[in-house]
Parts: structure tokens; C-alpha cells; sequence
């Protein structure tokens, strides 16, 4: 199978052209959990595939690491839209993406010149990741009222203050201090496997640094500790806002980079700007 490696701030997959690699469902979940692996396969956050669609110029199918599906990826869909455009699937700088049903629009904002298919290399994209989505039943977490604002959770036996947000997946967002030094692997799954949350959490841990910067770290869901979220930037941002934090337009520094995050607020829409990068292509034996 043919496949090439790509990151947006870190946020590593490993991506297959699926009009070209068919593969079994049945089979995609032990394949994406052997090709994830870090030490005896590619290694990757998890495996995303480029589908054809007849909603959207393309389909994104999303897997986490662990050999489940998710249903977005913001770093992801951004190196999807580089891929085919310097792979010279498609001449639009404004590209359609459906993910689990919901289209995403992402622009070629910056480019170059490039060895690629296309002879061209898109570098900064931004993406217009849609309304955030606010309803606890809709997130979907276990909790009653119209929003989860600054919501009590124990984790532990610690108590912390959170406000969930949906991006087209849950997240958890936990403001603190001091996160470069926390050890996420000893908490995060608690966080992950709460019972609040029926189809589990994205866990974002936020430091505030002025009004329009912040920095973060994530445990996703079903991989763990990455080096960067999009949709987690995302959620981060609406959090940091709707808990007065921060201006509407807000910088979020992460393991792996920045994201630029704004929340049009007139619109109810939420633009994330930020690079992705291709690492090298392969082929493995499946």
C-alpha cells in the first residue's frame, strides 16, 4: 500500500489515497492499529484516508490510532486539502471536505513553487470548521442544562472546572497553570473514559498567557498525548471566549506549533489558520 506521511503542528497520520488502496472495512481496524505503532510500523496519531464523494470534492476518513473511527481531524483536514492539491486532484483553492457527514471548506492561503505532481506546494490553510456546538446532549455530555460552562468534574479524587464544546467531536476544556509541566499520561485517561462522557473525551489543559494567546495540551481520545489538536485549538478558543478570557481572535501554541483561531461571533463560525507539511512517502506491505 502506498501512503504518505504528513503533519499539521506535529499532529502526525499517516494518509492513503483510497480511490487507489481499496481496503475491507473489516480489515481497517487491526491495519490502522499496526501501521499507528511507533516502534513496529510507520507510526502515527492514526490513518486518514482520501476518499472521492459525491457531496464534497472529497472524503475524509478518519481513524485513531487505536483502530477507531473519529469523526474530525482539523490538523488532519488541512493536510488532506494540501495533499490533493499538490498531488494535482484538484486546481480550486477553495477545496469541500465531508468528514462523517459534515463539509468543511479550507483555503490555500500561502504556497510555493514544488517537486510535487502539481509543480505547486500549499503551505498555510485556513479552515472554516463550522458552528461550535454548545447543547451537552449534542457534545454529547451527561450533565443538564442549555451549556457546560466552567461545570465541576472529578478526576481522581481532584476537583476541576470545565467547559465542553464540540467541534465535530467532544472536548473537555480545563483551564490551569503550569501545563508544560503536567503529566498527562498519569490523568488523561480519566479524563478520556469519564463517566460523563458516553462517546468519551478530547481533554484540553489551557494556560492563559495575555488576551490573544494561550498555550494547551490534549489527550485525545483513542491516541493519547499529541503534539497538536486543530478541533481542540479550536474548542480551546470558544472556551477561552465564552469564559471571558480572551478577545475573539486568539493564538494557540501547542507541542508542535500554532494554530490561529478566530470565532466570528456575528457569523457563529470558528476559522482555524495553519501549516501542514509533508514528511516523505512509502510504501508498506499490509
Amino acid at each position: 500500500m502506498k501512503f504518505t506521511k504528513m503533519h499539521g503542528c506535529g499532529n502526525d497520520y499517516i494518509y492513503v489515497d483510497g480511490a487507489k488502496e481499496v481496503i475491507p472495512q473489516e480489515k481497517k481496524p487491526e491495519i490502522i492499529r499496526n501501521l499507528s505503532d511507533r516502534h513496529f510500523g510507520i507510526g502515527g496519531d492514526g490513518v486518514i484516508f482520501i476518499n472521492p464523494s459525491s457531496e464534497a470534492d472529497f472524503e475524509m476518513e478518519m481513524w485513531n490510532a487505536d483502530g477507531t473511527r473519529a469523526e474530525m481531524c482539523g490538523n488532519g483536514i488541512r493536510c488532506v486539502a494540501k495533499y490533493v492539491y499538490d498531488n494535482g486532484m484538484t486546481d480550486k483553492k477553495e477545496i469541500s471536505i465531508i468528514s462523517a457527514g459534515k463539509i468543511k471548506y479550507i483555503t490555500v492561503m500561502e504556497e510555493r513553487a514544488g517537486k510535487t505532481p502539481s509543480g505547486r506546494e500549499a503551505l498555510k490553510l485556513r479552515v472554516n470548521m463550522g458552528s461550535p456546538i454548545l447543547e451537552p446532549k449534542e457534545i454529547p455530555v451527561d450533565l443538564e442544562g442549555d451549556t457546560v460552562i466552567n461545570a465541576p468534574i472529578t478526576v481522581q479524587g481532584k476537583s476541576y472546572r470545565m467547559t465542553c464544546v464540540s467541534m465535530g467531536n467532544p472536548h473537555a476544556v480545563i483551564f490551569t497553570e503550569g501545563v508544560k509541566d503536567l503529566k498527562l499520561e498519569t490523568f488523561g485517561p480519566d479524563f478520556e473514559h469519564h463517566k460523563l462522557f458516553p462517546k468519551r473525551t478530547n481533554t484540553e489543559f489551557v494556560e492563559i498567557v495575555d488576551r490573544t494567546n494561550v498555550n494547551m495540551r490534549v489527550w485525545e481520545r483513542g491516541t493519547g498525548e499529541t503534539w497538536a489538536c486543530g478541533t481542540g485549538a479550536c474548542a480551546t478558543a470558544v472556551a477561552c471566549i465564552l469564559n471571558g478570557k480572551t478577545d475573539d481572535k486568539v493564538t494557540v501554541h501547542l507541542l508542535g506549533g500554532d494554530l490561529e483561531i478566530e470565532w466570528d461571533r456575528e457569523k457563529n463560525l470558528v476559522f482555524m489558520t495553519g501549516p501542514a507539511t509533508t514528511v516523505f512517502e512509502g510504501e508498506v506491505e499490509i
